[in-house]
C-alpha cells in the first residue's frame, strides 16, 4: 500500500515544515506511515521516540483503558491478512478511535482476559490451519489455558479461497471458540474469497460502525494502533496495487529430462522444468530480505483462455464492461480472471446453469470429499466440458474469481546480486481428464525472454529471516524449490561475514535431473558458506528416501544444534512441512527421555522466539 502525498488542512504548521512533512511521508507503505505516527504521537506525549521493541510490545496504546481502545489482531502468511488490518486500524483512527494494530505472535496472550473489544483478522492456510504467525494464538486459544470470556466484544474477519474445500476454516474456528469462552459476537463473521474487497470492505465499514458506538470517540488517540513489526526498509513507490516492470535479465532450466517408471523399466521421458529467472529492480527503489517475497503479476496462457473461450462457446472479441472498465472478453479472461482455480460459488452457478444432478452433488456439504477432489483435480475448462452450459459473456465474468497474485520466494540476497532479484520457478505441467494443463503464473515466467516485463512488488515476510544474531547456526530444510530461500540465506551470511554454521537439507526425486543449484552448493561447501548438505533423492532407490528421513537420520545432530542455539527453517509444500514437523517432533522426544507433550512444548517455545519458522504453501 503505497500512500499519496497528503493535502493538509489548516494547522499549527507553517508552510515550510509542511512542505518538509509531505517531502517525508511521501511515497511511504502503510507499516512506515504507522511508525512515523507513533514517533510523532510519542514525541508529543514527551515520551521521546518510540521504539520498534516497544511497539511489538504493544507500544504507548497498551496503557490505555482497554474499555477505550480497539486491539485488532492479525494473523498473515501471504500479506493480505496484514493489509486488511492495516486497513481496518487506519479507518479507526481515522474515526477517532483509539486503535492497536498486534500481529498475533507478538500478542502478549496474557492481555486477552482484559481486552474488552477485539478484532482479529486472519487468513486460513491450507485445509483450515492457521498461518504460522498464528499458530500459538490459536493453539493457546484452544488449549485449556485460555480464559473465560465474558467482558469481551468481537468480530472476526476471515481470508480464505474457496478452492480449498475448508473454506476460511480458522477464521470459523476461532469465531466459534470466542464464543465459547463466553464472549459476545458483535458483528457476524466475514468470510472473503480471493476477490476480497466484496466482503472486506462492507465488513470493515459496519464493523467500525459498531466499534464507534462501543468506545468514545473522543479518547484522545496514544499511539497504540503502531503495534507492527514491520522494521524499517527504504519506501518505494511501487506495491500490491501499483507493480513495477522488471525486465527479465536471465530466464534458464536448471533441470534435465527425467523418465517415469520404476526399478530398470523406464517409460517415456517427461521433461521437469524448474527455471532460475533473474530480475532487475534498478531504478526501482525495492528493498527486500532474503526470506522475502516477489508478487508476480501474470497472464493467462493464451492456448487456456482460447480453451475457456472454446467450451463456454462465447466470443472472445466482444467488448465487456464491469463496473467502470471495458475490454474484450479475450483480455478480461487473461489479465482479470482466475482459470486454474475453482471456487465453491462458480460451481454452485454452473450447477444451476448446466441442470447437472451429479455436480449438485459434489457441492452436497454434508459429502465433502467429493467437493475437495473435484477442486484439487479440476480446472475451469475441465467443468465446462464436463457439464457444458449456457452462459453470457458478462455473467461469466461475474462468476469468475479475480485473478489471484502469486508469490515466489526470492532466492537471492542483494548483498550478492545487487539491483536484482532471482526466483526459482517450477513450470507446472500435468494431465486431468485426458488433457495437459498448465500452471498460468509458472507457464508465464517460464515463456518470458530476456528483456521482456514482468510486473512485481515485494511481500516482506518478517518471520522468515536469518538470524539477528550472526553468530547462531541454522538448519535449512528446502526440498525441491522450496531451497529457493535458503540460496539467499547463504548469500547473505556468507556476505555479511555471518560466524554460524549453515547446514541444509535438500530433496527432490532424481540426482541427475532435480539437484538445484548443485555446483552452487558444491562450491559453497568448499568456500565453507555451506557447512553441512544432506541430500535426499527420493527415486534414486528401491525405498523413497525423503528430507524428514534424513532428518531423522541426524537426530542427535540437530538436537544438539539446536539445543546450541540453532535456528530450524522450512520451505516448500505444506505437506512436506508437516513431515518435517512430525520428524522434528520425534527427533526432540527421542533426546528428551520420550516426553512428547513436553517435545510439542519445545517446539512451540522455538517457533515464540523466532528460532522455528516456516514458509508452506
Amino acid at each position: 500500500m503505497t500512500a499519496a502525498s497528503p493535502a493538509f488542512s489548516p494547522g499549527p504548521l507553517d508552510e515550510d515544515r509542511k512542505v518538509l512533512l509531505a517531502r517525508l511521508v511521501d511515497g511511504l507503505d502503510a507499516p512506515s506511515l504507522w511508525w512515523v505516527s507513533g514517533y510523532a504521537a510519542g514525541l508529543a506525549q514527551g515520551q521521546g521516540a518510540p521504539q520498534l521493541a516497544v511497539l511489538a510490545g504493544g507500544g504507548p496504546g497498551a496503557a490505555a483503558q482497554a474499555g477505550q481502545r480497539l486491539t485488532v489482531l492479525y494473523g498473515s502468511q501471504t500479506g493480505n491478512a496484514r493489509r486488511e488490518a492495516e486497513k481496518l486500524a487506519q479507518a479507526a483512527e481515522a474515526a477517532g478511535l483509539s486503535v492497536r494494530l498486534v500481529r498475533t505472535d507478538s500478542y502478549p496472550t496474557r492481555e486477552l482476559a482484559g481486552e474488552r473489544l477485539l478484532y482479529i483478522v486472519i487468513s486460513t492456510q491450507g485445509e483450515g490451519d492457521p498461518p504460522d504467525d498464528a499458530i500459538g494464538f490459536t493453539e493457546f486459544l484452544s488449549g485449556k489455558r485460555a480464559p473465560k470470556l465474558p467482558e469481551l466484544k468481537y468480530a472476526v474477519l476471515g481470508l480464505g479461497d474457496t478452492s480449498y474445500a475448508d473454506f476460511c476454516g480458522i477464521a470459523r474456528k476461532l469465531d466459534a471458540r470466542l464464543a465459547e469462552l463466553g464472549a459476545q459476537r458483535i458483528h457476524d463473521l466475514g468470510q472473503a474469497d480471493l476477490d476480497i474487497d466484496t466482503v472486506a470492505a462492507p465488513w470493515r465499514e459496519a464493523a467500525l460502525a459498531k466499534a464507534g458506538e462501543l468506545l468514545r470517540a473522543s479518547a484522545p488517540a496514544t499511539g497504540g494502533h503502531l503495534a507492527t513489526v514491520t522494521p524499517l526498509r527504504p519506501a518505494a513507490s511501487w506495491s500490491h496495487e501499483r507493480p513495477f516492470p522488471a525486465e527479465v535479465l536471465a530466464n534458464q532450466q536448471i533441470t534435465g529430462r527425467e523418465f517415469r517408471g520404476t526399478g530398470f523399466q523406464k517409460y517415456a521421458p517427461v521433461e521437469k522444468d524448474v527455471r532460475h529467472v533473474e530480475l532487475s529492480l534498478e531504478g526501482s527503489g525495492l528493498a527486500y530480505e532474503p526470506g522475502d517475497a516477489l508478487g508476480i503479476r501474470h497472464r493467462n496462457p493464451e492456448s487456456l483462455v482460447a480453451s475457456v473461450l472454446e467450451a463456454s462457446r462465447l466470443d472472445g472479441n466482444a467488448a465487456v464492461t464491469i463496473g467502470e472498465e471495458t475490454l474484450p472478453l479475450h483480455e478480461w479472461l487473461a489479465t482479470r480472471r482466475e482459470l486454474t482455480r475453482l471456487s465453491r460459488p462458480f460451481l454452485a452457478a454452473h450447477a444451476e446453469r448446466s441442470g447437472a444432478a451429479s455436480l449438485q452433488q459434489l457441492l452436497d456439504p454434508t459429502q465433502p470429499a467429493g467437493l475437495a477432489a473435484l477442486l484439487a483435480d479440476h480446472q475451469l475448462v475441465d467443468v465446462l466440458r464436463r457439464w457444458p452450459a449456457d452462459w453470457d459473456h458478462q455473467a461469466l465474468l461475474a462468476a469468475l474469481r479475480p485473478q489471484a497474485q502469486r508469490l515466489y520466494s526470492i532466492a537471492s540476497s542483494r548483498k550478492r546480486v545487487g539491483e536484482e532479484a532471482h526466483l526459482t520457478v517450477d513450470v507446472l505441467r500435468y494431465q486431468a481428464h485426458g488433457q495437459p494443463h498448465l500452471g498460468a503464473a509458472s507457464a508465464f515466467l517460464a515463456a518470458l525472454e530476456e528483456g521482456a516485463q514482468v510486473p512485481v512488488y515485494i511481500e516482506p515476510n518478517e518471520r522468515f529471516r536469518v538470524p539477528a544474531d550472526a553468530s547462531r547456526d541454522i538448519i535449512m530444510v528446502g526440498p525441491g524449490t522450496g531451497v529457493a530461500p535458503f540460496r539467499g540465506f547463504v548469500q547473505e551470511r556468507a556476505e555479511t561475514g555471518a560466524g554460524g554454521r549453515n547446514w541444509l537439507f535438500f530433496g527432490t526425486q532424481h540426482f541427475n535431473t532435480g539437484f538445484l543449484y548443485q555446483v552452487e552448493w558444491q562450491e559453497a561447501l568448499q568456500r565453507k558458506e555451506l557447512h553441512r548438505l544432506d541430500l535426499a533423492f527420493s527415486r534414486d532407490q528401491p525405498r523413497k528416501v525423503y528430507v524428514q528421513d534424513r532428518l531423522r537420520e541426524r537426530g542427535a545432530e540437530v538436537y544438539a544444534w539446536l539445543q546450541e542455539g540453532a535456528h530450524f527453517y522450512v520451505c516448500g509444500a505444506i505437506a512436506m512441512g508437516k513431515d518435517v514437523h512430525a520428524a522434528l517432533l520425534d527427533i526432540v522426544a527421542a533426546h528428551n527421555g520420550g516426553d512428547r507433550e513436553a517435545a510439542a512444548e519445545y517446539l512451540t517455545t522455538l517457533q515464540a522466539e523466532g528460532r522455528y519458522a516456516r514458509d508452506v504453501y
